[in-house]
């Protein structure tokens, strides 16, 4: 239902709901695929047909399953964590009903001991949702988009037409150079590359220019890998260190 993350800018994963379907180019290698045709082959109900075997390798189907069981597991936990909801999906996902999405809010909003990190592909539903009053902000929900390229940084201005909550954007898996972009309003920038035995390269000139952006408009910013077949090997430092920098800190 949930468990401890290997993710570096998170603790555990939440994952509501399960399934996806492919939204740009960012997608094609994604490591959930992967876990949850493993997951679909073990029997996992809650995979039941989210993935199909395509040319060698499992892709998503587009089919979305909803996991009433795992709903309330944040409320289990009394020490505060950094909650990843839905590493396995994308809340925002066409198919996932709004009354389901407004269920996780108020889950979301019963546990102020964590800070709840939401990011999606699809930025534009969740800023409608916002507008519409169907979502609320909330002060320990930090809700994000995904930007692997220049050619997707419009999800930024998506984003940021949601107002009065933290903003961030994952710049992963980055695989192409983002020459300019206006972060000012958004307060946290993950910045990685993609793994895995297909991984696309990433450019240390890329790194450097969103760095340089990030301080410019007084971004957090976290390096989470340089990636590659072995990303262990390639390592987290950038200039000589680590950035695991956050926009605000768990209480203790």
């Amino acid at each position: 239902m949930a468990g401890n993350s290997e993710i570096e800018w998170t603790d555990v994963t939440w994952n509501p709901v399960a399934g996806c379907s492919i939204a740009s180019s960012g997608c094609t290698n994604c490591y959930a695929m992967r876990m949850a045709a493993r997951l679909q082959a073990m029997g996992h109900p809650k995979y039941k047909g989210t993935t199909r075997k395509s040319g060698g390798r499992y892709v998503w189907t587009g089919r979305v399953n909803i996991d009433e069981g795992s709903l309330y597991a944040p409320a289990e936990w009394r020490k505060p964590k950094r909650i990843f909801v839905n590493s396995m999906a994308d809340l925002f996902h066409q198919d996932v009903p709004d009354h389901f999405i407004k269920r996780v809010w108020e889950v979301m909003l019963s546990c102020p001991q964590h800070h709840f990190q939401v990011l999606t592909k699809r930025p534009g539903r969740m800023a409608d949702m916002f507008a519409s009053g169907s979502l609320k902000n909330i002060v320990n929900v930090w809700v994000g988009t995904s930007v692997e390229s220049a050619e997707f940084s419009d999800r930024v201005e998506q984003l940021k037409r949601i107002k009065d909550s933290t903003l961030f954007i994952s710049f992963e898996p980055l695989i192409g150079r983002i020459a300019e972009i206006d972060l000012r309003g958004v307060h946290w920038a993950i910045v990685g590359g993609e793994s895995g035995p297909r991984s696309r390269p990433m450019e240390e000139e890329w790194v450097e220019r969103l760095f340089h952006i990030c301080r410019r408009d007084d971004v957090a910013f976290f390096f989470k890998q340089w990636g590659g077949r072995n990303k262990k090997a390639a390592g987290r430092e950038f200039n000589g260190r680590t950035y695991d920098e956050y926009p605000l800190e768990l209480e203790p």
